[in-house]
């Protein structure tokens, strides 16, 4: 008996993979800026993801240079084009 459905995010390179296919869905305003409720309510409310896991990838999209997140949380800028091509984790 399985007693907990699968989490399609759970998976913080999974979760950082989609918040940057959202990131490049919008038009960035000021300086390449996207503001944070931008990607935060799609993931959220669309995707039904979590807080923990929308954070756990955001973390995860800065730690691998993908994302630039500013001190305030308000925003964030995209680094890196070409994560398509980057490997994914083990």
């Amino acid at each position: 008996m399985k007693l907990t459905i699968e989490r399609p995010f759970a998976n913080p390179e999974a979760a950082a993979r989609k918040l940057i296919e959202l990131a490049k869905s919008i038009e960035p305003v000021q300086d390449g800026r996207i503001h944070i409720e931008k990607i935060n309510a799609p993931f959220l409310y669309k995707l039904k993801g979590s807080g923990e896991e929308f954070g756990a990838g955001i973390k995860h999209a800065v730690e691998r240079g993908w994302l630039m997140l500013h001190e305030s949380g308000t925003y964030v800028r995209l680094i890196a084009d070409d994560i398509e091509t980057a490997p994914a984790q083990p």
